[in-house]
């Protein structure tokens, strides 16, 4: 085999290579930004050409240049007249579907003048699949070959024109396949949007279905509410946490967007916004890390005038002026990591925005309707007054009616209901009488004391002390005084009389200093005497665990030790009632004249399933003034007199928790059950 027949076997081989690598990739899902450099690249290859270009039609029938490789410049320069005469020519070419070959600078002159205004012989094959025609391949190859190798390079493209049209053909079906599925979501997004007429309910639905339609991460709806923009809905949020930073953030970035009115589209630059946007935006993206955010400004679309006579109230929607409108709100788009193309994006941001912006105004215009809650609430109840359902809406009004006639003239018994307390009349609380330490307690609670029993005893070292020190005081002025008395005795006849009279006076301090000794003496005796606790009358021990209480502790003059009750002796009822209710207790007392006792009626806590007990209130144990309590803020305190039979069979320990009612004469049952709440009402919209 010669040397040139050899390489014409390599480059047999090689051309073989591409076509089919060429096939291979048109039969795979590769994108136009990945196919057009490939296949273009191998078809130059193949052919050793110059350079090429792909041109499609568009909707318009119209060439567009989809990607070239060394194209001539002077068919790329707009409104010249070689690139028009260019334009002529592939434009006749790609409508007509004929592959053809075009020598260099050849060309009609005619009023439409087209032709080939470059050097190389161009090599132009049509794209056709199905009897559609979707553009052209143009190959830029050199003049100088034979007319059978120019014929061969036309085969091939051809060639490589019928691969790249059924790549088109996936792409279209594809298209047509997304576009399916789009307009599907789209209609079902529009039939959600304009479902409701309720603002709320709209601006989720548009939130949550916008999402989807759009596939992006978040879509959120602000409503303008005067001049601030507020975030009504968050879509795969039920609710909104106003006081977040990132809500707020957005509040304000929706604010002035909507001051601005023009559509926002961040893609991470922000060196043309003004400044104002331009903080609220990075303040934003700062905590919501989004990498591709557009704000649009929602804007009430506009009626034409005087089409209301034609297209009812609502007039006809102005399509050429339909987003100039009044700003009502704005729509957040927010995509943190994208992979949708911008042109895909910005149109379905747009598709929702239609939609979108129509349905939140309908809804907000039909929520400013004037009492609008009011009459969705009538409208809805209509169906109270249907023939089927009107002998059961009569038998209710009926029932109410009656109820309401029992309410108002049925009487019931009015009483006041109030906590207490059941005491001893008889009982002392004892108190310590002078400081000390408790040594020993004698008695526990429920013990039967007697009166003068021994209870606690104290210890107080500090008396002792004092006592012992009297005591020598005494003993020292006693001898003092004996020394004295028998000076006095055995000198008298041998001393003179001022000696005499200074031995008496010395006496008789001596006898006044042992003289207030004495008192001194007899008074810790007393002190001593005190700290032995005694009971001051007969009785029991009510107070709770008295040892544990009082064992080594140290004790203060006036602090309360123990409480010991007679039970032998008759109780009495401390009542104590809330001052809010004292008004019904006067005004019955000054309408009925009750000048001697009320009826009172009262429980134990500790058996609330037992009979009520009774127990008379006299007028004179009722407290003119309000105490402090706790619990009720301010109560009326009363001591009321319990019957001595009914308590002799329950014998209930002192400090008895009860329930008691206050009888206050009868009124309308309406009022007996519902003034607390008639009296919360008028306090509450006071």
């Amino acid at each position: 085999m010669s040397v040139n027949q050899q390489t014409v076997e390599e480059t047999k081989a090689q051309i073989r290579g591409l076509v089919n690598e060429i096939a291979a990739l048109a039969k795979s899902g590769a994108t136009a930004e990945e196919f057009y450099p490939e296949l273009l690249s191998r078809i130059i290859t193949a052919l050793a050409a110059a350079g090429g270009a792909i041109w499609l039609l568009d909707d318009d029938k119209q060439l567009k240049l989809q990607y070239q490789i060394n194209a001539e410049p002077a068919i790329l320069v707009e409104d010249t007249e070689d690139s028009v005469r260019h334009s002529r020519l592939i434009s006749r070419v790609a409508n007509a579907g004929q592959s053809l070959l075009v020598p260099p600078y050849s060309g009609t002159t005619d009023g439409d003048a087209q032709g080939n205004p470059t050097r190389y012989l161009l090599v132009l094959g049509a794209l056709t699949h199905d009897g559609h025609n979707d553009g052209l391949i143009e190959v830029f190859q050199r003049p100088d070959t034979a007319p059978e190798t120019q014929r061969g390079y036309l085969r091939f493209l051809e060639q490589m024109c019928s691969l790249a049209a059924e790549w088109l053909r996936s792409q279209k079906l594809r298209s047509l396949g997304d576009r399916q599925t789009l307009w599907q979501q789209a209609d079902s997004f529009a039939r959600a949007a304009h479902e409701s007429l309720d603002l709320k309910e709209t601006a989720y639905v548009v939130a949550n279905e916008g999402r989807r339609l759009i596939g992006c991460d978040r879509v959120s709806v602000a409503i303008k509410k005067g001049r601030k923009c507020k975030v009504e809905s968050i879509s795969g949020q039920d609710t909104i946490e106003n006081r977040s930073n990132i809500v707020a953030a957005l509040n304000n970035l929706a604010t002035r967007v909507c001051a601005a009115g023009e559509p926002l589209y961040h893609d991470g630059a922000t060196e043309d916004l003004p400044p104002q946007i331009e903080e609220a935006l990075e303040d934003y993206v700062d905590q919501s890390y989004g990498r591709n955010i557009a704000v649009l400004p929602l804007r009430e679309p506009m009626r034409k005038l005087g089409a209301e006579e034609d297209t009812g109230a609502a007039g006809e929607i102005d399509r050429d002026n339909a987003h100039r409108g009044e700003v009502i709100g704005a729509l957040i788009v927010e995509q943190i990591e994208t992979d949708i193309p911008r042109e895909i994006f910005r149109q379905r941001c747009d598709l929702v925005y239609e939609h979108g912006t129509r349905a939140i105004a309908n809804s907000q215009s039909h929520s400013n309707l004037f009492m609008m809650p009011v009459w969705r609430s009538l409208g809805r109840a209509t169906w109270i007054l249907r023939a089927r359902t009107l002998p059961k809406t009569l038998a209710v009004v009926g029932l109410v009616l009656i109820v309401a006639l029992g309410l108002t003239f049925i009487q019931k018994d009015f009483n006041l209901s109030a906590e207490g307390t059941l005491e001893p009349t008889v009982r002392r609380q004892i108190f310590a009488s002078v400081d000390g330490e408790v040594v020993d307690v004698l008695v526990k609670r429920n013990d039967v004391v007697k009166e003068g029993q021994l209870l606690v005893q104290l210890r107080n070292p500090d008396i002792d002390i004092q006592l012992e020190d009297l005591q020598g005081q005494i003993s020292t002025t006693s001898a003092e005084l004996a020394k004295v008395i028998g000076q006095q005795r055995i000198s008298r006849r041998e001393i003179d009389r001022a000696d005499l009279l200074a031995l008496q006076g010395q006496e008789g301090e001596l006898r006044t200093k042992l003289e207030s000794l004495g008192k001194k003496l007899e008074l810790q005796m007393k002190r001593r005497e005190e700290l032995e606790v005694r009971s001051p009358i007969n009785g029991v021990i009510t107070t709770f665990d008295v040892e544990n209480t009082l064992r080594s502790r140290p004790i203060m003059t006036g602090q309360v030790l123990l409480e010991v009750a007679d039970l032998d002796q008759p109780y009495e009822l401390k009542i104590q009632l809330p001052e809010k209710r004292e008004g019904h207790l006067d005004q019955f007392i000054k309408q009925e004249n009750i000048s001697d006792e009320l009826k009172v009626t009262y429980i134990m806590q500790l058996d609330p399933t037992m009979d009520p007990l009774e127990a008379t209130l006299p007028i004179e144990n009722i407290s003119p003034r309000a105490e402090a309590h706790d619990e009720h803020g301010a109560v009326i305190e009363m001591e009321a007199i319990p019957s001595a039979e009914s308590l002799q069979k329950m014998a209930p320990p002192p400090g008895s928790s009860v329930l008691a009612k206050i009888h206050c004469g009868r009124r309308a049952s309406g009022f007996v059950f519902f003034h607390e709440i008639w009296e919360w009402l008028c306090k509450f919209f006071f």
